[in-house]
């Protein structure tokens, strides 16, 4: 009995197949091809995803109180402008929970990494349109409100995540069923062309993350005089950004584990401090969000867009499926070996 609960022996570089590679992290890794049971059990021994994936677990369950008192304590489904406010919290659950399923369970086979992190990738595109549907109900400027640009915003953010997505998993593994199908995984562009690759993923987040932000950018550091919503919220505002790109920053430069390979493998390395500061400017965005909410409430009911479900709950159930979809056509030739050999005799 006690063999069933033997931990898995951890790896070097030199032992896994390169596409399990992670840039100067030289040992920890898992076995390339685990059981879903290794990989629970991996969360209880230290390897060089453990923290990757707790960073996200433990906060998944903060942002899930979150979203339970507002739905509970506030009468969430009788007051239409928490809609977006509950969107929002949806996301922020999500997100931090799909990339810790990514990161536990990426170690069952090479095809099963690919298809974790599309997940991962589909859950961090609802995540800025999570933040685009608050922004638009809570806070854009008062200049701003009402105007051509608020009025598309929204749609344009929906058009963005299925680009996000789209990118994200083109980056790892090509055009499904031309550029590869079941037979053909040596093919990846990720192991060929890592630096494209990279530079591809960063794109597909910095590109939503940017747009979503237009407003809020103008209303903290281009507007002057009357309507630019200068309250308490704005220093929120200023920690999350601050913190945003630290984020897109540790994500991009591998910093400090490539400064000292084999240094940081288990604590300390990258991705850990990216996720970190990702949930920690989640929590400011989410205080400023809700600050905006409560302080702005009497003039947004008054002067802004009207709050319905198209533009808050059926906008984002509609970019879930059409996410779901991107995240189906490139899984669909790992996943089924028939399905690509009939795609390829036609």
């Amino acid at each position: 009995m006690l063999s069933l609960f033997r931990l898995p022996r951890s790896l070097t570089i030199n032992q896994v197949p390169k596409v399990f590679h992670e840039d100067s992290i030289i040992s920890g890794y898992r076995h390339p091809c685990s059981s879903a049971t290794d990989c629970i059990l991996s969360l209880f021994q230290l390897t060089n995803e453990t923290l990757n994936i707790w960073t996200h677990f433990l906060p998944t369950w903060y942002f899930l109180y979150k979203l339970v008192t507002v739905v509970l304590m506030n009468t969430a489904w009788h007051d239409s402008f928490s809609w977006p406010l509950l969107v929002f919290l949806a996301s922020c659950c999500t997100y931090p929970l799909a990339s810790s399923c990514a990161h536990t369970f990426s170690t069952m086979s090479a095809r099963a990494r690919h298809i974790c992190f599309f997940f991962d990738y589909g859950a961090l595109s609802l995540y800025s349109l999570g933040s685009a549907i608050t922004y638009s109900a809570y806070v854009f400027p008062d200049k701003w409100v009402n105007s051509i640009f608020h009025q598309s915003y929204v749609t344009v953010a929906v058009v963005n995540t299925l680009v996000c997505t789209t990118m994200a998993c083109y980056s790892r593994l090509g055009v499904p069923f031309l550029q590869y199908n079941h037979e053909t995984l040596k093919r990846f562009p990720e192991v060929k062309t890592p630096k494209l690759a990279k530079a591809l993923r960063i794109l597909a987040f910095a590109y939503p993350y940017l747009f979503d932000n237009i407003p809020l950018f103008y209303r903290v550091f281009l507007c002057t005089g009357e309507g630019c919503t200068d309250n308490g919220a704005n220093i929120l505002h200023y920690y999350h950004i601050a913190l945003a790109f630290l984020t897109a920053f540790l994500f991009a430069t591998h910093l400090p584990e490539r400064l000292a390979p084999g240094s940081f493998d288990y604590i300390g390395h990258s991705h850990q401090l990216f996720h970190v500061c990702s949930i920690m400017g989640t929590h400011f965005q989410m205080e400023a969000i809700e600050q905006d909410m409560a302080s702005r409430r009497h003039w947004l009911l008054t002067h802004s867009l009207p709050i319905s479900f198209a533009n808050t709950l059926g906008v984002a159930l509609l970019s879930l499926v059409l996410n779901l979809t991107v995240i189906t056509l490139f899984s669909l030739p790992l996943l089924f070996p028939s399905f690509s050999l009939k795609r390829k005799t036609k």
